[in-house]
């Protein structure tokens, strides 16, 4: 079993939408016995709240479900619970660092190093327009689809 943790800043914009995304493709290939998804933020702004509801919107758009995701904070136990935990961008791969225990034998970095896209990091569309929505899937499902080809190499 793998266990893959996507985080961003507040657990309602750019990791629910990896969540889903990426759920969705495990889920069409029929790895859902193999591969486990969850996010999280790096903050607690949003604790058990839903997505934002432009984040909602534009997934389900291109046919992903965030309804049923609840933001949660990121915790030192996900290092002992998740093989792959992928940060959105620079500063939350740097607050991760920060509560990564010595030891940890996963994968911590960016979610967009499995991207073939040029950006390194996934930007925040919080206080954009629906423009950044699109944006964020965009990247979102390349490097999606890169880490369900690496995850696949190894099961």
């Amino acid at each position: 079993m793998v266990k893959v943790l996507f985080v961003c800043l507040g657990n309602i914009c750019r990791s629910p939408t990896a969540h889903g995304v990426f759920q969705k493709m495990v889920e069409q290939q029929g790895l859902e016995d193999h591969i486990v998804v969850d996010s999280a933020g790096t903050a607690a702004y949003h604790v058990g709240n839903p997505p934002d509801r432009r984040s909602t919107e534009a997934a389900k758009q291109r046919e992903y479900d965030l309804s049923v995701l609840r933001a949660r904070q990121a915790i030192i136990a996900d290092f002992s619970e998740f093989d792959y935990i992928l940060a959105m961008d620079f500063e939350n791969l740097s607050n991760l660092k920060a509560i990564q225990p010595a030891g940890y034998q996963g994968h911590l970095g960016l979610f967009l190093d499995f991207s073939e896209m040029q950006e390194d990091e996934v930007p925040d569309p919080y206080y954009g327009g629906a423009a950044g929505f699109e944006h964020v899937l965009d990247l979102v499902e390349s490097a999606s689809f890169g880490l369900l080809q690496h995850i696949k190499k190894g099961l």
